[in-house]
């Protein structure tokens, strides 16, 4: 029972931070597209390190406990990483290119509400409020169908925050941590387009939480499927079915830093930035790992 309520409150908030990062597109007096660009390539190198020297290693050892030898044990657990990447990779193709919640959007699309004011002439004046209008629209659209996007996107994230912290709270932190920083440019991306499409601050925020929300929601529907097939609320799922899902976790860790938050850092920042990023995230989850 309180393992499954330590699972359930990191997923939780590592859903939510999409709302953090509606707050830093409202408050912000500039968007720091260098510190986004860090954090994600933070939380890439924090996820890429992680899948390999912790959960890969664990979804082995799970196996074993239930009575694999070595080599099979590896076998099984390499089959789990490779399935959840193909399960990611389904989903991540299910997304309409233009709609992929990783992709930064052009800074045009928010320049034109920007303008302080149309010319003086009659003429000019419709044919600006025209040109308004049909960007507001255009914005909405995406803000809604981003927030689908990272609806949909979420859903095998918030799987494998859960599954981490049932299997060890300590790692389960670690990736939440990962998973709110990643998060937090999809807040964004969802909240400003809204935003200047509306002008509801309240409406954006609130269109970013509920996209965030999709992490929990996944973590009760596994759950709720498991219970149903063990027939108890809470229990302690067997060891080969961990291993299993430890390994497919991993693959979907590993596929989302590589196909998202590493473009994603890379469009964001200058130089080296998404590297600087990568590296520190791989350092601090050496260090945690060390600690703990």
């Amino acid at each position: 029972m309180e393992r499954f309520l330590i699972a359930f409150a990191l997923t939780l908030m590592a859903g939510l931070s999409t709302g953090v990062g509606a707050a830093i597109a409202f408050f912000a007096p500039k968007t720091n597209t260098r510190f986004l660009s860090v954090c994600t390539g933070l939380s890439a190198g924090v996820m890429l390190y992680v899948s390999f020297m912790e959960i890969l290693p664990e979804a082995f050892a799970q196996i074993g406990l239930a009575g694999f030898a070595e080599r099979p044990a590896a076998a099984l657990g390499t089959l789990g990483f490779f399935l959840g990447i193909a399960l990611i990779f389904l989903i991540d193709r299910l997304v309409p290119d233009a709609e992929n919640p990783h992709e930064t959007h052009a800074r045009r699309d928010y320049d034109e509400l920007r303008q302080p004011g149309p010319a003086a002439t009659p003429a000019e004046r419709r044919a600006y409020r025209r040109r308004t209008r049909q960007t507001r629209r255009h914005l909405l659209r995406m803000g809604a169908f981003t927030a689908l996007a990272i609806t949909v996107h979420n859903f095998p994230e918030g799987l494998s925050t859960f599954l981490a912290a049932l299997v060890d709270p300590h790692l389960g932190v670690v990736i939440a941590i990962a998973i709110a920083l990643h998060n937090i440019p999809e807040g964004i991306s969802v909240s400003v387009p809204i935003y200047y499409a509306t002008g509801n601050r309240r409406r954006a925020f609130v269109w970013s939480c509920l996209a965030g929300f999709a992490e929990p929601v996944g973590a009760l529907a596994l759950w709720a499927f498991l219970a149903a097939c063990h027939g108890a609320v809470f229990f302690d799922p067997p060891p080969l079915l961990m291993g299993l899902v430890s390994g497919a976790v991993a693959g979907i860790m590993v596929f989302i830093s590589l196909d998202e938050l590493l473009p994603a850092s890379r469009a964001y920042g200058k130089g080296h930035d998404s590297l600087y990023g990568l590296v520190a995230g791989m350092a601090v989850m050496a260090l945690s790992l060390l600690l703990l």
